[in-house]
């Protein structure tokens, strides 16, 4: 009997999970982490686990994700870990219209002992090994700068807020123009702008596309099969973009907050896509 990524049956996590609806909530069972007693912001671990939730807190978490079910946020999916309650795993589809377009932004979230007191702790998984820095406030560690999670200046986070006002936060971050993040770039030029959109949206394809449909970061089965699905139908997008731009191939990538030698590769990019889409389609003509 096939398997899914943490090694149960599928009808066993069918029982668990029911549906996973686009832009939907979950729970599952992920698998043992490290063990980690770290609970600061500048060492803390996703995969470290906390002790267990106090009642209130926990019926909290759970009352969340159940309204996530209810009310589910376009390009947004969240699971919870089973064995470990304070651990929510999140997937962030990359908004139309913007150089994330399509793209899968796997996101783990940390909930304490205080929350909703104290806001979650996050970490963007998908950062090319630690390589890519997709934005300004998302950095190549995983960090996460935001003002309600603590990490950056601004509005800081109040007990009204949830995992539904982080998940739309970082979301947000995903604009038309993500350069403009950066604080005194508010009115940096459109070419500015472009450049960097260019980037950005080539490192999508390769990072948050090809690696994360390839299976280079461990994930949730049921975040998995809502990946497969989204790359279906954004397939002809990614495609169209890879031979619209393939003339850049060589070219240097000027990151002006990731200094490196990239260059673009986009003819490199179209070969793991089509790759990547032969295999969701063979596995379909199998099943």
């Amino acid at each position: 009997m096939a398997s899914s990524d943490d090694g149960q049956p599928p009808a066993k996590q069918a029982k668990k999970a029911a549906h996973l609806p686009q832009a939907a909530a979950a729970i599952f069972k992920h698998g043992p982490g490290p063990a980690s007693s770290h609970s600061r912001a500048e060492d803390w671990s996703p995969n470290g686990y906390t002790s267990p939730l106090p009642p209130t807190c926990l019926s909290r978490v759970t009352r969340e994700l159940l309204d996530l079910v209810t009310n589910p946020l376009p390009g947004i999916a969240a699971v919870q870990d089973e064995d470990d309650l304070g651990r929510v795993h999140a997937l962030l589809i990359g908004p139309s219209g913007t150089p994330y377009q399509g793209g899968f932004f796997y996101l783990v979230l940390r909930v304490t002992e205080q929350y909703p007191m104290q806001p979650p702790k996050a970490q963007l998984m998908t950062t090319g090994s630690g390589q890519v820095r997709f934005n300004p406030n998302l950095y190549k560690n995983g960090k996460v700068c935001l003002s309600i999670l603590g990490t950056w200046e601004g509005p800081c986070w109040t007990p009204a807020m949830g995992l539904r006002s982080v998940l739309l936060s970082v979301q947000s971050l995903m604009n038309e123009k993500p350069y403009r993040n950066e604080p005194g770039f508010a009115s940096a030029s459109v070419k500015k702008c472009d450049e960097y959109n260019d980037i950005v949206q080539h490192e999508t394809l390769r990072v948050a596309v090809c690696e994360m449909m390839e299976g280079r970061v461990p994930m949730p089965q049921l975040l998995r099969q809502e990946m497969r699905s989204a790359f279906g139908q954004h397939y002809q997008y990614y495609t169209d973009l890879c031979r619209r731009h393939i003339n850049r191939d060589g070219k240097p990538m000027r990151d002006p907050f990731n200094p490196g030698q990239a260059k673009f590769s986009y003819g490199s990019v179209l070969k793991r896509l089509e790759s990547v889409n032969q295999q969701l389609s063979a596995g379909a003509g199998s099943s």
